[in-house]
């Protein structure tokens, strides 16, 4: 099949494009011609036509971050693409383009409808997040295969879905195998569903249907389950405990420790094992217990700390307000005045009088950002200072604890030591146990190498410990710096908006003075 843009020469989504765009469908009369002059910001455009435009590529749009309603009908896209950060978008129609595949549709969790009628599509995929979605059309594509409609199955709110126009029309049933497998759709390829053929379709399918609701009942179980137990994982990991309160780290010291591992089997040492065992895991469950504590404390310290900045910003912002709307006389005067001036020198002295106006505003709103700047300085200084004291003592309780776990591995080996040269004793006596295995005896042929082995065993296991408050101590540092560095980088870029806003506020009251001016110039 040639393709359309064979024939015609395909477009590109340009700001030259989306600002003719944005222009022809804002307000129109008296309202656009303000709107022009002051200018439409794109975050600030909730609906958007690009239909007909002969578009190749789906790209540029990502200022649109409050966009709600997308038209790309009657282009030439081949590709769903440069959608990521439309994340408010609710209707979205990409009919009648050359979309072979459904993909780049994971970040619009709002979407509600969707078009993708007249493409080249034979597969229905890639919506899972579309949780939803209660419109889909897909008419006039390539879906031959009665799988695609049971995929749709995890989009429970879907409510009408169009499939006319594609092969799994003709297959037998067709109608019947959608009102089985999609229970709660309302409309099928424009058309009530009806009660008849609901309740045909539940005869022809019940014993199918039951056996995949089972097994999906099963599948959501286990999912819920592993999603839980991920949560609980990913909160461990953020207290940097993840896995002290099992015996995890204690197995680990054995887990690659052949030598150890061997002499584990010695009976004095079995008994000797367990005691190590208990206290270690107990040592752990209390680094654990305590991480999730000072875990808690460090989320509402942050908590508290935006609370803070959120608080001091809205009451600096309304103070700022207030000096605007106390503004606004002013310039309504200024406007009034400027119409009735015909003399020169009294137009060049109104206009100086309301230059000065907007300077004091002006500097007004500056002063002010620069008490807020100094008021959230202090609470970020707290902020820090806190969080740092907080970490620094988490630290240290960890490593405190983690020198007891090296003194009772010390304490452990010591006596496997010392048990292990006894029984090199008994085995040049030739009194070995007869249930110690052949691979043990080995080990004690000479003083060295029963030596080598504890203590290569000892050293392994230190290196377990060690590595372990190691991760534990660079994470918490690394997390606290990070958060610190946020902090700043969030009010530097906070302070930078505010001053620049500030900016083009006075510069645009200035700026419409300033046409006055040349108005009466000419």
């Amino acid at each position: 099949m040639s393709r359309l843009y064979d024939t015609i020469e395909p477009n590109v989504v340009s700001d030259e494009m989306l600002q003719q765009a944005v222009q022809e469908q804002g307000p129109q009369g008296q309202a656009g011609i303000i709107a022009k002059e002051e200018g439409i910001l794109f975050k600030d455009v909730e609906r958007l036509r690009l239909d007909y435009r002969n578009i190749l590529k789906i790209e540029n749009l990502w200022q649109f971050t409050n966009l709600t309603k997308l038209q790309m009908d009657n282009n030439i896209i081949e590709k769903i693409e440069g959608l990521e950060c439309l994340v408010n978008l609710v209707w979205l129609d990409l009919s009648f383009n050359n979309i072979e595949v459904i993909d780049g549709l994971d970040s619009l969790v709002k979407l509600e409808d969707l078009s993708l009628y007249h493409n080249r599509i034979s597969k229905i995929e890639n919506l899972d997040n579309l949780k939803k979605l209660q419109f889909f059309s897909i008419g006039n594509n390539d879906v031959d295969k009665l799988e695609n409609i049971i995929y749709l199955r995890r989009l429970e709110k879907l409510e009408a879905l169009c499939l006319d126009g594609n092969p799994i029309e003709q297959v037998e049933d067709y109608k019947l195998f959608v009102a089985a497998y999609l229970p709660n759709l309302v409309y099928l390829d424009y058309k009530l569903v009806d009660n008849d053929t609901r309740e045909l379709a539940g005869l022809k399918y019940q014993y199918v249907i039951e056996e995949l609701q089972h097994n999906e009942n099963l599948a959501k179980t286990k999912q819920e389950e592993e999603q839980k137990e991920q949560e609980v994982l990913q909160l461990h990991k953020d207290a940097f405990v993840e896995h002290l309160n099992g015996p995890f780290l204690f197995d680990s010291l054995f887990a690659e420790d052949t030598e150890g591992s061997k002499l584990v089997q010695l009976p004095e040492v079995v008994p000797l094992l367990e005691t190590y065992r208990s206290k270690f895991l107990e040592l752990c469950h209390n680094i654990f217990n305590n991480g999730l504590k000072q875990h808690q404390r460090r989320q509402e310290e942050l908590k508290a700390y935006h609370e803070g900045k959120e608080e001091a910003v809205k009451t600096n912002q309304d103070i700022g307000a207030s000096k605007v709307a106390e503004f606004d006389p002013v310039k309504e005067q200024f406007h009034r005045d400027i119409q009735e001036i015909t003399d020169e020198e009294q137009l060049k002295s109104r206009l100086a009088q309301y230059h000065s106006d907007i300077g004091e505003l002006h500097n007004s709103l500056m002063m002010l950002e620069m008490q807020l700047l100094e008021q959230l300085k202090d609470i970020s200084e707290d902020f820090e200072r806190n969080m740092t004291e907080m970490v620094v003592n988490f630290i240290e309780y960890v490593q405190g604890l983690i020198a007891q776990l090296r003194d009772l591995e010390g304490n452990y080996n010591e006596k496997v030591l010392e048990i292990a040269i006894n029984t090199l004793e008994k085995a040049k006596r030739d009194e070995f146990d007869e249930d110690i295995p052949e691979d043990v005896r080995m080990l004690f042929v000479d003083k060295d190498t029963v030596n080598n082995a504890v203590s290569g065993s000892h050293d392994m296991h230190l290196l377990k410990i060690d590595n372990r408050e190691d991760s534990i101590v660079t994470r918490a540092n690394k997390w606290c710096a990070n958060v610190v560095t946020q902090v700043h980088r969030e009010e530097k870029t906070r302070n930078r908006n505010r001053v620049s806003e500030i900016n083009q506020y006075t510069n645009h009251l200035r700026d419409n003075a300033a046409k006055y001016e040349l108005r009466h110039a000419a």
